[in-house]
């Protein structure tokens, strides 16, 4: 089954997800764009969403340490059916239930944040494929209302959260040496290194973009790191690694580069002070991205207020 943006009533991808919610669908979102991304639906809840703008679940377990690489790939061979894996990983004890949910619902609503935030794209409606669940699933109204809270709140001042996550950041001298940073900060200000986008920072740490971007703001309020508008002089690429060596989780191909989500404790960034009112390198920068389905008219497909009240995907 391939259904096709261009054949479903929905004006853009909420009023979609909240369609398919209503009629309890099971299956698969896939969304072009850049970065684009899949959309997991289970009974009409979202379970996952998968896209290589943000860090999966299986990088955020790993690449911290949080269940160590040959543990993983034995409960991958133990636990064939990826829908069922979380279950087997709790009852392995190699993870609480509770934390692997946190880790999971997070994913969620970064890697939305994550594709909201890039150029638009159209989407096709697809068969279930296997993949690395949030226990309960998210309301698709919950999460266009966190992800536009979060866009809004990396928007403003700063420009275009779009913006803000191509930006280089560059270590100021002897930043390091500075006091009184948490093991969090520090752990983004030894990732800055001049080459890597908050995108980079995200993969390398394990973390979810939205938290890192919030973290790199704060830094360079505290004159620890300064923008670098341009990409790098010399041409070289993104360091960020796209795929972790043996850990696609198993039951089919990981379409964006890596499995599930990312992780960071999604509360500490809800929470935080008001951003600073400050504009990145003293200039000001385009307006916040917005994208739209491209088969439908009058409404953005990640802004609110598009389709009736539900907001950015």
């Amino acid at each position: 089954m391939t259904t096709t943006g261009t054949t479903t009533d929905a004006r853009n991808l909420p009023a979609l997800l909240q369609s398919l919610h209503d009629q309890g669908f099971t299956g698969t979102v896939r969304v072009s764009g850049s970065p684009g991304g899949t959309i997991h639906l289970r009974g009409g809840l979202i379970g996952a969403v998968e896209t290589p703008g943000a860090p999966t679940v299986t990088s955020v377990l790993l690449t911290p340490g949080r269940i160590d690489d040959d543990s993983w790939l034995a409960a991958c061979a133990a636990e064939r059916d990826t829908d069922r894996l979380g279950g087997h990983l709790v009852a392995a004890g190699l993870i609480g239930a509770a934390e692997l949910e946190v880790v999971c619902t997070a994913a969620v609503f970064d890697a939305a944040f994550a594709m909201a935030i890039g150029p638009p794209g159209g989407w096709t409606l697809d068969d279930p494929e296997p993949t690395l669940l949030a226990g309960s699933g998210v309301e698709p109204r919950r999460l266009t209302e966190e992800t536009t809270r979060r866009i809004a709140r990396l928007s403003g001042p700063w420009g275009a959260p779009g913006e803000l996550a191509r930006v280089r950041p560059v270590p100021v001298p002897d930043a390091g040496l500075r006091r009184g940073l948490s093991d969090r900060h520090r752990s983004v200000l030894t990732a800055v290194n001049g080459r890597r986008t908050a995108r980079d920072i995200a993969f390398t740490l394990g973390r979810g973009l939205y938290a890192v971007m919030l973290d790199l703001i704060r830094l360079e309020v505290q004159g620890l790191i300064r923008w670098e508008t341009g990409g790098p002089s010399d041409g070289r690429p993104s360091t960020a690694p796209r795929v972790l060596p043996g850990r696609d989780a198993p039951g089919g191909p990981a379409a964006t580069g890596a499995p599930a989500g990312s992780a960071d404790s999604t509360a500490s960034a809800v929470k935080a002070a008001p951003l600073p009112k400050r504009t990145p390198g003293g200039a000001a920068w385009p307006g916040a991205v917005r994208a739209r389905q491209e088969p439908a008219a009058g409404g953005d497909v990640f802004s609110a207020g598009s389709s009736g009240g539900h907001g950015s995907l």
